[in-house]
């Protein structure tokens, strides 16, 4: 029925009300659809292929999902590199090859020549379910411990390839899900981070009580011992990584998303001592040497940097690069006897090359407005890899040499669109308290403010994590039709350093959703668009963004696309690994923290006879970390309470997880869908 010229959409399924009461810190919530958590329910099964076949019905009968889905395979299905690494003689990177749903592992010499593919998963699955979780080559690039997962799970198994030959060794180990390994200087063996067998935690931990350990090649993995992490609390998560020279391994232990503690293993007698402990702030680290060179927001809220001397830890660290009030630091790497240091300020990245000997400090001249992704170095120096991208510039590898300031493209993605044809403008707008927040808005060349239109309105706010210019081609037809696109840069994130995370998480949360509302606001009254044609999406946290956004002011928006979300606050930390987000969020089962969730958590404030915008939520049954009974429970909610006629629809995606490893098949069709959604709705 695609391109049909009506629209005909079916009533929305019935879903009896199964009524159950908690009492909650002597408060009673009542929840309707508690049945649409079981997974494994007959009922539930069979109240997702209805809904799911709704949402099919009326996606095959609108004109702009066929174009959509033209539009989107060519721009999507390009060739694409990224992620460089530095190993000896080999830099690796990930390649995606037009008409292959997975990207593949290249190897190439350092000038970017000589390119060959280490790892494909597409030949493990030809309807490109197997994925590439993650990977990890030894210090001299020989061997590459890599993992790889089925459906989008990110369930890894662990495996090793020989680089030159592309055998693979006998090696491999399950339960690597979210991997950090390093490898020992001889690569003869590695550390690594492992999930227990369900079997042996108590039942529903499954999820939790991630170790270290230590694996001999050729060894079978039952036996390999235990390093750190017996005991210790199950939410901890630890990075690994190994000392320049191979006789320290650095372990970092995060607890959630605004605290960590640092532990180093001294090779030649596997003693484990703590260098950073019990600070409630975070730390990264490098060793080169003797010296543990740290990034931390300790005492300095944009991030300094830190030299502890491994001789002797128990004296007082040194600063070498102090705090800058204009900057916050992201990523460092050594590089020779310099550092090589990005930062972000207002929401996009500058690369320095710094010398924390005498301070000396140069800055390299990037091409636009951008994202620096992937930051490394060679072990002299010579040479600093990272991948840049924007909002309208596919990502490119660029090299850096020692004393340069100039950054030398050595490989380059398919650019699928002439970024002349566009105008990106970096706005900031007052929020609710009078914080100020950027945006970014980026539409086609000839457009003014003034005359409204359809606008797409985007944000996270939240665990740590900055939005900046990067390239997404998915909004790229929407523009080109004369849409707008914007993305809100909220609190919660760390574009401004861990004071702006901060203002968003735990009993500030709130902060999040005024911050976006603001923004939606400030579009309208600049003359961008209008409520009705005001659309917002978002995904995972994002999702809960949204959520909230349109529970707590429906009036502002015209269509709402709610992707793998989180909406149920009261429940959430019961489900897969969501109580590591406890940090973020606060736990249901403290009372003080009950009460501000219940206060914005979605799937609670939803009001009977409340005229709701159209929603369209889409989630996924494989999905290991947002579970996808938020969606279901929202759904079967919004359709009962609302008293708008406007459409709220569920997509549930079969072998599909939260979206790492989606095949690009999948990713198609799922943009097509939330772009169409707005093209129907906003048009």
């Amino acid at each position: 029925m695609c391109c049909s010229d009506r629209i005909d959409i079916p009533p929305p399924p019935a879903t009896p009300v199964r009524e159950v009461a908690d009492e909650l810190h002597g408060r009673e919530v009542t929840d309707p659809y508690r049945w649409l958590e079981e997974d494994d329910s007959e009922d539930t099964r069979q109240w997702t292929r209805l809904h799911n076949r709704r949402t099919r019905e009326v996606f095959d009968q609108l004109p702009a999902y066929c174009e959509y889905q033209k539009r989107l395979g060519a721009l999507l299905d390009t060739e694409k590199v990224g992620s460089p690494q530095i190993h000896g003689e080999h830099l690796f990177y990930l390649h995606h090859r037009p008409g292959e749903d997975q990207p593949v592992l290249c190897v190439a010499d350092p000038d970017g020549s000589s390119s060959r593919v280490v790892v494909d998963p597409n030949s493990a699955d030809e309807q490109g379910l197997v994925a590439l979780d993650w990977w990890y080559p030894s210090p001299d690039g020989s061997l590459v411990a890599y993992g790889l997962s089925q459906h989008g799970n990110e369930w890894s198994t662990l495996y090793v390839v020989k680089v030159k030959s592309g055998k693979h060794l006998p090696d491999e180990i399950q339960r690597t899900r979210g991997a950090s390994i390093a490898w020992q200087k001889g690569a003869d063996g590695f550390y690594y981070t492992r999930y227990p067998q369900p079997g042996d935690v108590p039942e529903g931990e499954e999820n939790y009580h991630r170790q270290v350990y230590h694996h001999r090649l050729g060894d079978d993995p039952a036996g390999d011992p235990l390093i750190f992490g017996e005991g210790r609390d199950k939410t901890e998560m630890y990075q690994l990584r190994m000392s320049d020279d191979g006789r320290h391994l650095l372990i970092t232990v995060n607890h959630g998303w605004s605290r960590s503690d640092i532990f180093v293993r001294r090779e030649e007698d596997g003693e484990i001592f703590p260098v950073v402990k019990g600070h409630d702030a975070l730390f990264t680290g490098h060793i080169t040497g003797e010296t543990l060179y740290l990034l931390t927001n300790w005492q300095a809220p944009n991030y300094r940097i830190l030299a502890v001397n491994l001789s002797y830890p128990a004296l007082q660290p040194r600063e070498v690069l102090p705090e800058n009030e204009q900057l916050v630091l992201q990523q460092m790497v050594p590089a020779g006897s310099r550092l090589a240091v990005t930062a972000l300020r207002d929401a996009t990245y500058r690369l320095f090359v710094f010398d924390p000997d005498d301070g000396a400090k140069g800055k390299a001249d990037l091409p636009e407005r951008g994202s620096i992704y992937f930051l490394d170095a060679d072990e002299s120096g010579d040479r600093i890899y990272f991948s840049f991208q924007s909002f309208l510039r596919a990502p490119v590898i660029y090299r850096l040499d020692a004393d340069d300031t100039q950054p030398q493209q050595i490989m380059c993605s398919e650019q699928p669109v002439d970024p002349d044809d566009f105008q990106i403008r970096q706005v900031f707008y007052r929020s609710k308290d009078g914080t100020q927040v950027p945006m970014f808005i980026v539409h086609r060349a000839d457009i003014e403010p003034g005359e409204p239109r359809p606008t797409v309105l985007t944000g996270y706010g939240g665990f740590n994590i900055s939005r900046t210019p990067a390239f997404s081609p998915a909004q790229i037809p929407w523009m080109q039709d004369g849409g707008i696109y914007a993305l809100a840069n909220l609190r919660g994130g760390s574009e401004y350093g861990e004071r702006w995370h901060r203002e968003g998480m735990m009993h500030c949360k709130q902060n999040v959703f005024d911050d976006f509302c603001a923004a939606a606001e400030y579009l309208m009254q600049k003359g961008y668009t209008t409520s009705e044609q005001l659309g917002i999406t978002g995904r995972s946290n994002g999702g809960l963004l949204v959520g909230a956004a349109m529970t707590q002011r429906p009036e502002l928006f015209g269509a709402v696309a709610c992707g793998v979300p989180l909406l149920d606050m009261l429940r959430f930390h019961r489900f897969l690994i969501a109580a590591l987000w406890t940090h973020e969020y606060g736990s249901p089962d403290d009372p003080d923290a009950f009460e501000w969730l219940y206060k914005y958590s979605p799937y609670h404030n939803v009001e009977k006879g409340e005229e709701y915008p159209p929603v369209f939520l889409f989630t996924a049954e494989s999905d290991t970390r947002v579970h996808p009974m938020h969606a279901r429970k929202m759904t079967a909610l919004l359709q009962e309470a609302t008293a708008s006629e406007d459409p709220v629809l569920l997509r549930v995606e079969t072998k599909a997880g939260h979206g790492a490893g989606k095949p690009l098949s999948k990713m198609i069709t799922d943009q097509a869908q939330v772009w169409t959604f707005f093209d129907w709705q906003l048009r």
